[in-house]
Parts: C-alpha cells; sequence; structure tokens
C-alpha cells in the first residue's frame, strides 16, 4: 500500500484552485507511532492461538463418570465432592440416582472447567491435585492419590479433555447390558 502526502506546493493545486493536504508535516510524527501501533496489534493478532474450549459431551460422557467411580482403597470423588465447600464442588445426586441430570452436569462442567488451564493438563489442578507427588501431582490432597501415575486410564481420560478431546466413535464408552 502506497501512501501520497500531499503537502501544498503550487503543483499539486486542484481545479477548485485549493491545495489538497492529506497530511501536513506537522502530524507525520504522530501519523508515524499510530502506524506503529496498529502494526504492532495485527502483528500480536496474528501469532495469538485461539484458546481452546473445554467438550461438554466428552466432559458428561467421559470425565463425569470418573467422579463417580470407585476406585481400589479410595472414596468416589462424589462422596467427598458433592456439596461440598471447596473448588472442586460438584452438584449432590438426586436421591436414588446413580447419576447427575443434565442440568447438574452443565453445572458441575462449569465448576470443573475453572479447575484446568484448556489444552494444559500439566498446569491443571484438577489432573495434578488427585495425582501422586511422585507423578508430578501436588504433595496434597486430604482424599489420597487417585492417579499413582499419568499412564492411568482415567487420567488421560481427563488430560485428553483438557487437550479438547470431542466425542467420536473411538471416544465413546460401550455401554454394557
Amino acid at each position: 500500500m502506497r501512501i501520497g502526502f500531499l503537502c501544498g506546493d503550487s503543483n499539486t493545486a486542484n481545479s477548485s484552485g485549493r491545495e489538497p493536504v492529506l497530511v501536513s508535516p506537522a502530524s507525520l510524527p504522530r501519523l508515524a507511532v499510530i502506524v506503529i501501533v496498529l502494526q504492532t496489534a495485527a502483528l500480536f493478532a496474528a501469532t495469538q492461538s485461539p484458546t481452546p474450549s473445554l467438550d461438554f459431551d466428552y466432559y458428561r460422557t467421559r470425565v463425569e463418570p470418573i467422579f463417580l467411580k470407585k476406585r481400589p482403597g479410595h472414596a468416589r470423588c462424589v462422596v467427598c465432592h458433592a456439596g461440598s465447600n471447596n473448588a472442586f464442588r460438584l452438584q449432590p445426586l438426586p436421591a436414588g440416582s446413580t447419576t447427575w441430570t443434565e442440568e447438574q452436569s452443565r453445572q458441575n462442567f462449569e465448576i470443573v472447567s475453572r479447575l484446568v488451564t484448556p489444552g494444559d493438563p500439566a498446569s491443571s489442578r484438577l489432573l495434578l491435585h488427585p495425582l501422586s507427588p511422585e507423578a508430578g501431582g501436588d504433595p496434597f490432597h486430604s482424599g489420597g492419590r487417585q492417579f499413582a501415575s499419568q499412564h492411568d486410564p482415567d487420567w488421560q481420560v481427563l488430560a485428553d479433555w483438557v487437550r479438547n478431546a470431542k466425542i467420536s466413535a473411538s471416544t465413546t464408552p460401550e455401554k454394557k447390558i
């Protein structure tokens, strides 16, 4: 793009006899600053990758069942975290139900989403807090170490969700009859 500056000499007069002035010499430094700011902003915007979003369907079908699962030597996550007063606060299960309603799942999704850094399992509290310190987890979790290593299949499901996994035929759990 070429910008022409008409600064008003006698050779630039138009048919009306007035001299067109697009930019005065006094405003050139301010114009230069504006151009630099706009170029910097455009470069910054072009280099930023969009923040990955978390998939509710994957959460509901693959992640949420982990919170209901009995793990050897541990209570189910829902036992301690339903209605708790901490950051990982799950909705209480409806009386006589073994799963959450869609509305409750959406509420759980909102809470649990705050405990992850989309795209980065290694900095997501949901994955680090119940993980053994020897495997890279936090030093304290009163519910014990739900995951001995990052190779645990349930830990991997959580990590895949944080990495923005979507529901597909290969990620949908088989229904047991």
